[in-house]
């Protein structure tokens, strides 16, 4: 049972991954009022394929805020629907997850309140996602559905990390003090690129859906002074980031699992800005920001599962286990 929830754990990490990058194609679609209530859709279960199916005075049957919506679009109804729909897959996925962790009660209390905890925060987040609709996506709240979005997952990925606790091998690591004061530094700075990131997203919300979504190429021309300093301190990011993973390897055995992790670490980011500078220069390509997004997020979730790679001797003297090895690599590959 306890793998078990390792290997669960691990698909609903990956599948919170998903919903974000779903949850970035909705945005970068303007399909967020596809469907203007909730949790149904047009006061329907299963939303409509067609104008038709829609009483007459729709738009101000579900006005928002007073005011009426828009005209019905099928392909924005559906992609709001379905991203609803496995937002409620995940929240299945994460209660499975917490059922799992009961196992884990006695061997490690932490790992199953933090799986209810998790439990309880997407709960939370789907009543969020409720007041995202009914505020007409005021930029805040779609701020706010994306911060307890990392939230989760960095949960998750700290909880299903530590249950590891028996079978994880810990490495021979140097200079852990340093390390973890540049990893703290490195992690704050990037955390202060995606608040000015959604300060950059909000704009373009702001400047999109005044020109009806279309006119890309005029965008970031209009966005002003935040684009450039957010496009301008990646830079910083990626040379502090190239640094940390050059004093990482000082202090780690050859071919270790952390200096794989740090690599892709690095490469992340490499894509993060090379997806940025895509945006920045041919026209805002739909696609390119969801995936922007979640490069992102996922550079958090490497960087925090690094930092308890580093720590992870902590976690398990916190855990009581004594008797915990500790590898080097070349035990490890022996």
């Amino acid at each position: 049972m306890l793998n078990t929830y390792r290997k669960f754990g691990i698909v609903t990490i990956v599948a919170v991954y998903l919903l974000i990058l779903v949850g970035g194609i909705v945005r970068s679609t303007g399909a967020g009022m596809g469907c203007p209530d909730w949790p149904k859709c047009f006061g329907q279960w299963i939303p409509p394929t067609d104008i038709s199916q829609l009483p007459l005075d729709y738009k101000e049957k579900f006005k928002v805020q007073g005011k009426e919506i828009a005209d019905f679009d099928t392909f924005k109804t559906w992609t709001e629907y379905i991203n609803r729909l496995i937002g409620v897959l995940i929240g299945i996925f994460i209660f499975i997850t917490f059922l799992l962790s009961i196992s884990f009660y006695r061997e490690d209390k932490l790992v199953f309140f933090l799986s209810l905890f998790s439990f309880l925060l997407v709960g939370f987040q789907g009543w969020l996602g409720s007041v995202v609709v009914a505020t007409n996506l005021k930029p805040i709240t779609i701020t706010l559905h994306m911060i307890l979005a990392l939230v989760i997952v960095g949960l998750l990925i700290y909880t299903v990390t530590r249950s590891y606790n028996k079978v994880f091998q810990i490495e021979q690591i140097t200079n852990k003090v340093f390390l973890n004061k540049l990893f703290v530094i490195c992690m704050v700075l990037m955390l202060v690129q995606i608040a000015m990131g959604t300060q950059v997203r909000e704009a373009i919300d702001h400047i999109a859906a005044s020109l009806s979504y279309t006119m890309r190429d005029t965008w970031i021309e209009k966005i002003g002074l935040k684009f450039y300093i957010h496009r301008s301190f990646s830079l910083l990011i990626l040379g502090l980031h190239i640094y940390l993973i050059l004093v990482l390897r000082k202090n780690i055995t050859v071919n270790s699992k952390l200096a794989t992790w740090g690599n892709v670490l690095l490469g992340l980011i490499v894509a993060e800005i090379g997806s940025g500078i895509v945006m920045a220069y041919w026209g805002i390509p739909a696609i390119m920001q969801p995936v922007h997004l979640l490069l992102g997020s996922l550079i958090i979730g490497v960087q925090l599962l690094i930092m308890m790679m580093i720590n992870y001797d902590k976690i398990v003297a916190s855990q009581g286990i004594s008797s915990h090895p500790i590898y080097t690599t070349k035990e490890v590959l022996n």
